[in-house]
């Protein structure tokens, strides 16, 4: 209800889920890395084959329908509506919850049949078990949210993805050690997501102090189920983008690479290659991510008032934030991607296809934050429609480019499909708000930086790989060249920007983790006045 909130509760909430977001990414993100080192590319390709499918309810549920539901209850004028809300969104959810259960468990075998490995169907009838924690976890989550109390969200956030990682992670040695089949260790880290989506309701539970009961208020019940359904797909759609990408990969690649020839384990090893991209692009985008968490709620706040400072400078700087660290993320792991590609994966196998593939991480930095920004004013149709334009444009250039180009050609499909639904954002922002984003002076300022840290980075990485490190493990070589390149070349980049001040101390001040930044930038002014 409205009363809860005032301007103190709205961005301590922000900041507590923008660090609860982080942790829950970071998570996410890296746990891939032992996995993948436990049951090889093979075995990764067989879980990221069936993981779009539960990732996707993972994000309707922890994010499109519990902030469906927490914007319906915010809106509520009497606890007796409230309760009436709730009891509908439940139900409903219930309902959807148990028609996609049926669905997944009954059309396992032809999605698996369809993915072109009918072995798959173990990981979907088991990955679905998950939707059937979406109606708690979406309406508990959704009811804390709406009286601002993001700390039972937070802890459950964390608590569910640590559940599920060390399930995982302990599940799969177990199996591998064990000698069971890479589908059955596939199967146990499907378990491990079902786990952790339990663990996040039972400690949302465990916060959950009010009664249920009480007296009903008569709603419009079909006015609740559009909205809740609307908010949650427009509100998720940026984050489920990614997800959908990957499901078109399911779907297409190992199935053309098949019909082109390959041999069934090396089209899997090829496919798993192909799929450590995707921890190296979640990682590249959490900036971006935590933009959209931590400064959108201003705009949104400043967007609503008619008086006082308006949501422009927030805007650009949200703007040239993403650009900025989505540009040096992206070219920074391309730069450094086959030491990088060894030091985690244990080879440098499909490097060139994985340069092509984490430059995806600059047109997601960007996709984020500005469909983020527009849902912060309201518009979600046209963000929405421009997500799906860019997903059918990678259906189609899979099943052009990848008969021609194998992975590659699905690299570059997503990197056109993404660079599209950019493109139509930017346009459609400038639209709603006509300004200009950046000066000319910025955009200079970054091609310098990424000059000076390629020129610099490229000569050490080839002294270091030919002469200094030759001598050592190729893995314990690459890890000291990746770290030490990404040091240098960090160093550089933050350098030149800092240096050239084409972000204020102030606009530092104001992003997450943004002061230390601010006050090197101080320092470095200050020494050449000095001079």
């Amino acid at each position: 209800m409205a009363d809860y909130w005032n301007m103190k509760t709205f961005m301590k909430g922000a900041s507590i889920l923008t660090i609860a977001a982080i942790i829950v990414k970071v998570l996410g993100a890296i746990y891939r890395v032992p996995f993948q080192n436990l049951v090889g590319d093979e075995g990764f390709y067989i879980y990221q084959q069936v993981y779009p499918f539960i990732g996707i309810f993972i994000v309707w549920t922890s994010y499109g329908f519990s902030v469906a539901v927490s914007k319906l209850l915010a809106e509520s004028t009497s606890h007796g509506k409230e309760r009436s809300l709730m009891y509908v969104a439940f139900i409903y959810l219930v309902l959807l919850s148990t028609v996609f259960f049926v669905l997944l468990t009954t059309f396992a075998p032809f999605f698996a049949r369809s993915m072109g490995d009918p072995y798959l169907e173990s990981l979907l009838r088991a990955g679905a078990y998950i939707v059937l924690f979406m109606p708690a976890l979406a309406v508990l989550k959704g009811s804390f949210q709406s009286k601002g109390q993001m700390i039972p969200v937070a802890v459950s956030g964390i608590g569910e993805q640590s559940f599920r990682v060390v399930v995982i992670l302990v599940g799969t040695w177990i199996a591998m050690r064990s000698g069971a089949s890479l589908y059955k260790a596939g199967e146990i880290a499907m378990w491990g997501a079902v786990v952790g989506e339990a663990a996040g309701v039972v400690i949302l539970i465990l916060y959950f102090r009010k009664a249920f009961g009480g007296p009903l208020e008569k709603i419009n019940i079909g006015r609740v189920v559009k909205e809740l359904t609307l908010v949650s797909l427009s509100v998720s759609a940026s984050s489920l983008i990614l997800l959908m990408f990957q499901l078109v990969d399911s779907f297409t690649v190992f199935q053309i690479m098949l019909s082109n020839g390959f041999m069934e384990s090396t089209a899997m090893k090829t496919k798993g290659v192909y799929d450590r991209g995707q921890p190296l692009v979640q990682m590249g985008i959490l900036i971006a991510s935590t933009l959209a968490l931590a400064i959108v709620p201003l705009i949104a706040h400043h967007t609503a008032k008619r008086n006082g400072r308006s949501e422009v400078p927030f805007i650009r700087l949200t703007f040239r934030t993403a650009f900025l660290f989505g540009w040096a993320a992206a070219l920074g792991l391309a730069l450094v991607l086959p030491y990088v590609n060894q030091m985690l994966f244990e080879t440098r196998d499909g490097s060139l296809v994985l340069i092509i593939f984490v430059f995806q991480v600059f047109w997601l930095s960007l996709i984020l934050p500005l469909t983020a920004m527009l849902q912060g004013a309201g518009k979600v149709i046209i963000p929405a429609v421009l997500l799906l334009v860019g997903l059918v444009i990678k259906v189609f250039l899979n099943i052009i480019l990848v008969p021609e180009f194998n992975v590659a050609g699905a690299a570059i499909a997503g990197n056109v499909g993404f660079a599209v639904i950019t493109v139509g954002l930017l346009i459609y922002f400038k639209k709603i708000w006509p300004i200009k984003l950046a000066e000319l002076r910025f955009y200079r300022t970054i091609i310098l930086a990424t000059g000076l840290m390629y020129s610099v980075v490229i000569p050490w990485m080839l002294v270091a790989d030919r002469f200094l490190f030759n001598d050592l493990h190729p893995r314990i070589g690459a890890t000291i060249i990746a770290l030490t390149a990404v040091a240098l070349g960090a160093s550089l980049f933050l350098f030149v920007i800092l240096k050239s001040r084409i972000m204020a101390e102030k606009e530092w001040f104001l992003l997450p983790f943004g002061k230390r930044l601010a006050r090197l930038q101080l320092i470095l002014i200050k020494s050449k006045k000095k001079r």
